[in-house]
């Protein structure tokens, strides 16, 4: 094993024997060897693509492959062997109907030579060996590449994909098996997956906001009712729709945790009076916070914490989660789900256990931004408003994250702070005020809203007839944990945003040399005290 994909790695340099986010060795191995697999699907579906023979079935599986490597996803050896297996029996189908067409495919790299029993002695880890920096740039394409794949297929459940997103993430798996593709070819690649991040984040926003609306600002209720509860974690839309759908008239409620808390500021899931606000916090306090909960838990995308035996009868995955002794919901081959099972357990459980009071403010995406532009712009030029932060990413379980409290407390009274993702949850309980009506805490959701927050800064640099964005009043100090966070990151260097505080300590797949690339060109900087960043940022 050798996994240093997290912010949270051992040591920050790589876990070698479990992960810190509870990994197993074996595990770890077998979704390297996955990914390995995949770059040997790319191969053929690439040419598979330019003939016009490549099949629906191969554009989930990329999908569905690289989400389930993505950190707190995927921790079971059955999910990863089955993977495997389906995974090459997509290839060689590939590779087939490319022969039966006399399709030549030239000479064949050795990944796409790989088969079942042969992948057993390869090293597929990333500390394969080979050149520092080159290891260090596949690294990061990979990685950006996991971020594309999670946002996707969110798009993708919703009936919304984009060719050019395959044909990318095929050609960028290629190249980090051929040798002759050098620093400055990967570097290009590198920035092209922030460009594509962006097209990806773009698409999946429009199928959010096609399917339930636009975010409306909304007090999400964070206490409890009187009645058993059904929580439900993760990311994806459409199981909590199917959800919502399924609990009605049954006297169970529904609840959001961690990254599902903008969905109570949709105007679909309003419609259902069961749905009675947020329980919780980040991700990394579940094994408190859903032992107290007392009903089910559904876990829809990644943020799973291997969970404790005392709760583990209470917890379910569904699609590309997964995790020993875990309940798993399947998907239907009409693409629904039937969560009867977990409807059932929560009558016969006891009401959550109140954890909090009051409300929060969300549903600060774009739409909703813009629609107060002129009040926001008239705010800057008046000086009521002399700074926007940007403190979007992730949370985690460091203790050195307390930072990101007390820098949110030590901002002055006239900064906004512009968010996206688990990240708020170090300040967006704070009673940090407002200005003229505009929430010091603007909220516009989960991690792949962060598209929100360029879109904003991209129409105030228009408001204020600005052609560079970083001539606005926005300083970038951004938290990191995982590769969701590592795709917008890209994204936003692909933009050109510079200035960027990365914290809460800087990536262990980075080295020096490529470090001072981004730091030369992006002038990107880890982040050091409260103070100190204050003065940087502001």
């Amino acid at each position: 094993m050798y996994c240093y994909q997290c912010e949270e790695t051992a040591s920050g340099q790589a876990c070698i024997k479990v992960g810190v986010c509870g990994k197993k060795s074996e595990v770890a191995e077998l979704q390297d060897d996955l990914i390995y697999l995949l770059k040997s699907i790319a191969f053929y579906n690439m040419k598979a693509r330019e003939h016009g023979v490549n099949e629906e079935r191969t554009d989930r599986f990329m999908l569905d492959g690289l989400f389930a490597t993505l950190t707190n996803t995927n921790f079971s050896k059955e999910n990863a062997e089955k993977l495997l297996g389906e995974g090459f029996d997509i290839r060689d189908s590939i590779k087939q109907k490319l022969v039966s067409k006399n399709i030549s495919l030239g000479e064949l790299p050795e990944v796409a030579k790989v088969t079942p029993e042969s992948i057993k002695g390869i090293d597929t880890s990333f500390n394969a060996p080979g050149n520092e920096d080159i290891r260090s740039l596949r690294s990061l394409l990979i990685f950006g590449l996991k971020g594309i794949a999670a946002y996707a297929h969110h798009a993708y459940v919703l009936g919304f994909k984009d060719d050019e997103i395959f044909k990318f993430m095929e050609r960028s798996l290629v190249a980090t098996t051929d040798d002759k593709v050098g620093a400055d070819e990967l570097v290009g690649l590198v920035m092209e997956c922030g460009s594509m991040g962006v097209t990806t984040l773009a698409l999946l926003d429009k199928a959010n906001t096609s399917t339930y609306g636009n975010p409306e600002p909304t007090k999400v209720n964070i206490g409890v009712r009187d009645r058993p509860g059904i929580l439900i974690s993760g990311h994806d839309l459409r199981d909590l729709e199917q959800l919502l759908e399924q609990t009605k008239g049954t006297g169970v409620d529904v609840y959001t945790h961690g990254e599902m808390l903008p969905a109570n500021c949709y105007p679909a899931f309003k419609n259902y009076d069961n749905f009675v606000g947020n329980y919780g916090g980040a991700w990394w306090k579940q094994k408190e916070e859903f032992e107290k909960f007392n009903g089910p838990i559904l876990m829809t995308t990644n943020c799973l914490v291997p969970p404790k035996a005392t709760y583990t009868d209470r917890i379910y995955s569904t699609g590309i989660v997964g995790c020993e002794g875990v309940t798993h919901i399947e998907e239907k081959e009409d693409g629904t789900k039937d969560f009867y099972a977990i409807i059932e357990q929560a009558k016969k459980s006891k009401p959550p256990e109140q954890l909090e009071e009051g409300s929060i403010v969300g549903g600060f995406a774009h739409a909703s931004a813009l629609s107060v532009a002129d009040k926001i712009v008239d705010a800057v030029k008046s000086g009521k408003i002399s700074k926007f932060v940007v403190m979007a990413g992730c949370d985690g379980r460091h203790k050195e994250r307390s930072y990101y409290t007390d820098f949110a407390k030590a901002l002055p009274q006239d900064t906004v702070i512009l968010t996206a993702g688990c990240a708020k949850y170090r300040y967006n309980k704070l009673d940090l005020g407002d200005i003229g009506g505009i929430p010091r805490v603007l909220d516009a959701g989960q991690c792949n809203d962060s598209y929100s927050l360029v879109v904003i800064a991209q129409k105030l640099a228009e408001a204020f007839g600005l052609e560079d964005i970083n001539d606005l009043p926005i300083a970038y100090n951004i938290a990191w944990y995982e590769q969701k966070a590592v795709l917008v990151l890209l994204a936003l260097l692909s933009l050109g945003v510079r200035n960027i505080t990365l914290g809460p300590t800087l990536p262990a797949f980075i080295s020096p040399n490529i470090l001072n690339v981004l730091v030369e060109k992006f002038n990107i900087r880890p982040h050091t005290t409260v103070q100190e960043d204050l003065k940087v940022l502001l």
